[in-house]
């Protein structure tokens, strides 16, 4: 993986670049944005740039720093990731304890920091410490959906690099010249951040599944007819597709917005292309505001789940407040 690998990110592979360019790494950085819009690919890359022993400000990806990285086994370079729900003091205690030996080849360590904004208190002041006096020279990097969670001390010391979201219609070209369904990959990129979250979803089964059962239950609540709460026992509890509730009001937020775009004949921003006849039919059975609030009772049934409301109960509550 190098720069030119990776999707995206123009911004942020271009300040990195430049720095590499100039020789003007910083000791520190923090790389803030989204789930799933490659923070950690990025890292890697810049990482194996820095190691790199080619002229230039990307990876060779064939010199032997390159490969260690790629095999997972560079000295120099050391991940850490939340041990159960947090960052502790004990591992960066034992970082501290690795980075207190120089590198055998001149160049600085580097850390990645996964999911840093978890780190507990004890933790992130020691950390502190360790940015502002490494025993040897060292790059940190920093990845996080929200660098404002951080201590605001870490915050000064570190040089943003910001991160967006991927276009979904960019993701949707990628996915499906890779052989995945136009239908599922649509539907993929408007729920998961980022491709890797795409393709992980849609090699699992119960997405197709699950997406299909929406469909069904999205139709019967518009007129087809059928009963939706028998639909719901027999298709998603019994079929043991319960534990992705959160996917099924995620799907029926998307549905009932197309629902919207058929309205106001954006057809091109319609995620169930496949349904396009069935939803341009069906769009003026209800008022925009109708539809906006089937939107709201999908976001709001989400929340009730997360707030470990019983599954069934929720989807029936949430099947009868779309019928009233």
């Amino acid at each position: 993986m190098s720069f030119k690998d990776i999707v995206g990110q123009k911004t942020a592979k271009e300040l990195l670049q430049r720095s590499l360019s100039r020789n003007q790494i910083s000791h520190a950085y923090i790389f803030s944005g989204p789930p799933g819009s490659g923070q950690k690919e990025v890292a890697l890359a810049f990482a194996k740039a820095i190691f790199c022993t080619s002229e230039g400000n990307d990876a060779c990806g064939e010199c032997l720093e390159c490969r260690k990285i790629e095999h997972g086994n560079h000295p120099d370079l050391h991940l850490i990731a939340p041990d159960g729900a947090s960052i502790k003091i004990d591992q960066i205690r034992d970082l501290q304890r690795i980075f207190s030996y120089r590198s055998k080849n001149g160049n600085p360590k580097v850390y990645i920091i996964d999911e840093a904004d978890k780190m507990t208190v004890q933790a992130a002041n020691s950390l502190l410490k360790f940015l502002e006096e490494p025993p040897s020279p060292a790059v940190a990097i920093l990845l996080s959906d929200n660098g404002r969670a951080m201590l605001p001390t870490i915050q000064s010391r570190a040089q943003w690099i910001p991160f967006t979201s991927l276009d979904p219609e960019r993701m949707l070209q990628i996915l499906s010249s890779e052989g995945f369904s136009g239908a599922l990959s649509r539907s993929a990129v408007h729920v998961a951040a980022g491709l890797d979250s795409c393709r992980n979803l849609l090699h699992q089964n119960w997405f197709a599944e699950i997406r299909n059962v929406m469909l069904q239950l999205g139709k019967e609540t518009v007129g087809r007819g059928g009963s939706p709460l028998i639909t719901a026992q027999q298709n998603v509890f019994k079929a043991g597709l319960g534990d992705h509730m959160d996917m099924l009001f995620n799907l029926f937020h998307l549905w009932f917005k197309d629902m919207l775009h058929a309205l106001y004949h954006r057809h091109d921003q319609i995620v169930f292309i496949d349904e396009l006849d069935f939803i341009v039919r069906h769009a003026a059975f209800r008022s925009v505001q109708q539809w906006i609030d089937a939107m709201a009772l999908a976001a709001e049934s989400r929340k009730k789940l997360r707030q470990h409301m019983n599954g069934q109960l929720c989807l029936e509550q949430f099947l009868i407040g779309i019928g009233a």
